[in-house]
C-alpha cells in the first residue's frame, strides 16, 4: 500500500542563525513558569507506577502520540519500565491494543513533565523524542525542542537520548544544540527502518519515499544544567 505524506519545507537555508543565542539563554536562564495543577497530578501517578518498578530500567517516551512507540518500545525492553508521555487525550485513548504491564501512558505537558521527572531525580537509560516536532518556519525556533527553554532539562536527565525525524534540519540543529550544552557530539545519519517501525508517522514518512533522519547521544545525568528553584 502507498502512503503519502508532505514533505517538510521551511524558509531557513540552513541551522537558525539565532540557535547558539537561544541555547546560551536557556541555560543561564532556567524556565520559571508555574508547572500545571494537572501535569503534577499526572506525574504523580507515574513516579507511584515508576516506583513500583524501581528495579525495572526507566525509558521515556516523549511526545508518544497514540503510543504505538511506548508499546513497541516496552515489547523490545521487557525488563524495562517504559512511560509514554503525549498531552493530547483523544491521540492517547485510540485503540492500540493492549498495554504491556510493563507501560504506561500519560496524559501530560511534557515541558512541565520534564521539569517534574528531573527535580525528582529520574534518570531513564533511554529517552525517546520520535517524530513530529518540527515547527520549520524560521520565526517558530522556539517551539522547537532545542530553541526551547525547557531544552537543558531534557539533556540533563541523561541516558541514550534518540531523537528521529522527516527533516534533517531539524536534527542537526538538535545536534549542534546538544554539543554546545554538553559538549557531547551526536552525528546526524541517515535512518532505515527495514520495515521495523516505531510509529505510524515513520512508517508513513518512509513508505511515502521520504528519508529519515536520528542522533542519538549518550549524554550523564547532568541536574546542574537545569538548576531547580
Amino acid at each position: 500500500m502507498s502512503e503519502r505524506s508532505r514533505i517538510i519545507t521551511s524558509n531557513q537555508p540552513g541551522p537558525h542563525q539565532d540557535l547558539a543565542r537561544r541555547v546560551d539563554r536557556a541555560l543561564t536562564h532556567p524556565l520559571r513558569k508555574p508547572l500545571a495543577e494537572h501535569t503534577r497530578q499526572a506525574f504523580a501517578a507515574a513516579e507511584a507506577w515508576r516506583t513500583a518498578r524501581a528495579d525495572m530500567p526507566l525509558i521515556l517516551d516523549a511526545g508518544c502520540g497514540v503510543g504505538l512507540s511506548t508499546r513497541r518500545l516496552a515489547e523490545a525492553y521487557p525488563d524495562g519500565a517504559v512511560i509514554g508521555v503525549d498531552r493530547s487525550a483523544d491521540r492517547l485513548s485510540r485503540d492500540h491494543g493492549e498495554l504491556p504491564d510493563n507501560a504506561l501512558l500519560v496524559r501530560a505537558d511534557l515541558v512541565d513533565f520534564w521539569r517534574l521527572a528531573l527535580a525528582t531525580g529520574w534518570r531513564p537509560v533511554r529517552h525517546y523524542l520520535l517524530y513530529p516536532n518540527p515547527y520549520p518556519k524560521a520565526a517558530h525556533l522556539k517551539m522547537r525542542w532545542q530553541g526551547h527553554p525547557v531544552f537543558p532539562a531534557i539533556l540533563a536527565l541523561g541516558g541514550r537520548l534518540e531523537l528521529r525525524s522527516n527533516w534533517r534540519l531539524y536534527v542537526e540543529e538538535f545536534s549542534l544544540a546538544i554539543e554546545q550544552a554538553t559538549g557531547v557530539a551526536a552525528p546526524v545519519e541517515a535512518y532505515d527502518p527495514d520495515g521495523d517501525f516505531l510509529t505510524h508517522f515513520e512508517r508513513k514518512y518512509h513508505l511515502s519515499g521520504q528519508p529519515l533522519w536520528r542522533l542519538a547521544a549518550e549524554l550523564p545525568h547532568r541536574p546542574e544544567l537545569f538548576p531547580v528553584a
